[in-house]
């Protein structure tokens, strides 16, 4: 899906947030930043003659946003903090000697600018620099692939080992429990629970993560989504196995019911929100795949969530697979 900066609050955050990508951009960017006290500044003035427009578009520009570029580091100089900046930067920039305020943008927040200034062709160009290396950040930290990189949470594999014994579980009660083909009735139930979690059925998701019928679908789940489809798998298959005692061979009708129901309880309800925000969030930031059944559950992915997954906290899959084979063979399938 085409991404729009100017108008998507959240995939902008999702750009600020990444410090890998920042970084790239910052050496792809050919404009001077002066040091004060640690972090680099641009003035307005500055900022509107890199981007071709007059400092009356940088006002407006901020007097419309002025929330959102404070959060990302545009901040207000004045009194001890202004003269000291003036002190410190005479040498390389202009600073008028009697301004009372002056208005800075650190790297992040000029970046933000870029993302609103819609009638600046500098900004324009910026804004198609940035998603592309966004997009090749992410792929080449994720080791050439994003297709599994849901695998460099540290977090996944205890999740995956959890998630294959209650699997296995509900497909024994599929087995013995529920009459029809073996095949078609297990397929049929385990689209019940992921349409209840993430409303959407397995071709479906499979289609938007352009998943060949090879791929198991459960092996890119992140692991919060996986916790979300073990609770369904586990209580699905604990409901059935009892109206199989009281009554005999279930419909998949009836599996339905009990998915329906399920999904309506209190305490699912918590669970199968965070999944459906995690992977919903995360799958439009990391891989790009836009979800549209669980748009009202986007937002922007944090600085953290960049760490887990292309950064210092994230592992190598194969590396651990190689160490730990016995035990997570079957989750390389």
């Amino acid at each position: 899906m085409e991404k729009d900066l100017t108008t998507s609050l959240v995939d902008r955050q999702n750009v600020l947030n990444n410090p890998y990508a920042i970084k790239a951009i910052q050496d792809n960017l050919d404009i001077k930043f002066v040091n004060f006290r640690g972090t680099l500044y641009v003035t307005k003035q500055q900022s509107a003659e890199f981007y071709g427009v007059d400092i009356k578009t940088i006002t407006r520009c901020l007097a419309s946003n002025e929330a959102e570029l404070r959060f990302n580091g545009y901040t207000i100089l004045q009194g001890d903090d202004l003269m000291a900046f003036k002190a410190s930067v005479l040498r390389d920039i202009d600073v008028p000697k009697n301004t009372p305020k002056l208005g800075l943008f650190d790297f992040r927040s000029f970046l933000n600018l870029g993302m609103l200034l819609t009638t600046s062709e500098k900004a324009k160009q910026l804004r198609a620099m940035m998603l592309d290396v966004v997009i090749a950040t992410i792929t080449q930290k994720a080791g050439g692939s994003t297709k599994y990189i849901n695998r460099r949470d540290r977090n996944y594999v205890i999740s995956a080992l959890s998630e294959e014994n209650y699997h296995q579980k509900l497909a024994e009660t599929i087995r013995d429990c529920l009459a029809g083909q073996e095949d078609e009735k297990y397929q049929l139930v385990m689209d019940l629970i992921y349409k209840a979690v993430f409303r959407e059925k397995a071709d479906e998701y499979k289609r938007l993560l352009d998943l060949s019928e090879t791929d198991n679908l459960r092996r890119t789940l992140y692991a919060e989504v996986l916790v979300a489809v073990s609770s369904f798998e586990n209580a699905t298959a604990e409901a059935i196995k009892t109206r199989f005692t009281e009554n005999g061979l279930l419909t998949v009708k009836d599996a339905d019911d009990i998915v329906v129901e399920l999904s309506q309880n209190p305490l699912v309800k918590p669970v199968v929100e965070d999944a459906r925000t995690k992977m919903a969030s995360r799958d439009n930031a990391l891989r790009n795949v836009y979800h549209g059944n669980l748009a009202a559950y986007i937002r922007a992915v944090m600085p953290d969530e960049y760490q887990k997954f292309i950064g210092n906290l994230s592992v190598d899959f194969d590396k651990l697979l190689d160490e730990n084979k016995d035990v997570l063979e079957h989750l390389k399938q």
